[in-house]
């Protein structure tokens, strides 16, 4: 794939990301302003779930395989966000025990435990640098369909509506999925009694 990259401030406001791959059906070289608009949001993604090093190899694929269907992209579809998030997590499920090594890895390691931090604050952990040794546990310890609800929500910050269409489920049962996983968060990184004595 070629893809054309579009100077900044070319794209006319207001323009959707579905009219832009309708367009690219018959001009590849419009699929650069998807690839511009979204390129740094799934890499970030993609290296939050299986580190740096993988990180360019899923990012590049996922807009690889975009392109190659953008024939069968749903254009009444204006946002194509989620779509390509989907495509990321199949591609990181590929990469499966490779995300686990990435999790079990830093939780050996001495970064400071986020022990104490609520689940709904995963987003501002999961990243290589700042993911602590407890969350990068229990992450490591959800289930594929937990984890990838969980992170589609909180560090790709879509909405439950926007992961279902990224997962293929219902939006009730992304909703089950990330408070099912929320919840075991919560467990790991929940001071002990006596951790939170010290810390009153």
């Amino acid at each position: 794939m070629t893809v054309a990259h579009t100077p900044p401030g070319q794209v006319p406001a207001g323009t959707t990301d579905a009219s832009i791959i309708a367009r690219s059906r018959a001009e590849p070289e419009q699929f650069g302003q998807i690839f511009d608009r979204y390129y740094a949001a799934i890499h970030r993604y993609a290296a939050a779930r299986l580190g740096p090093s993988v990180a360019d190899d899923v990012a590049a694929e996922t807009f690889l395989a975009a392109f190659d269907r953008r024939d069968r992209y749903d254009t009444d579809r204006p946002e194509a966000r989620p779509w390509l998030y989907g495509i990321a997590t199949n591609l990181i499920s590929r990469h499966r025990r490779g995300e686990l090594r990435h999790y079990r890895a830093l939780a050996r390691t001495a970064a400071p435990d986020v022990r104490g931090d609520h689940a709904d604050r995963v987003a501002e952990r999961v990243t290589a640098q700042t993911l602590g040794p407890d969350l990068a546990r229990g992450l490591a310890a959800l289930s594929k369909g937990d984890r990838d609800a969980l992170l589609l929500v909180v560090c790709a910050q879509l909405s439950y509506a926007q992961a279902a269409s990224a997962l293929g489920v219902k939006v009730g049962t992304v909703g089950s999925r990330v408070n099912r996983a929320r919840r075991k968060l919560r467990k790991v990184l929940a001071p002990t009694s006596e951790e939170a004595a010290n810390h009153g």
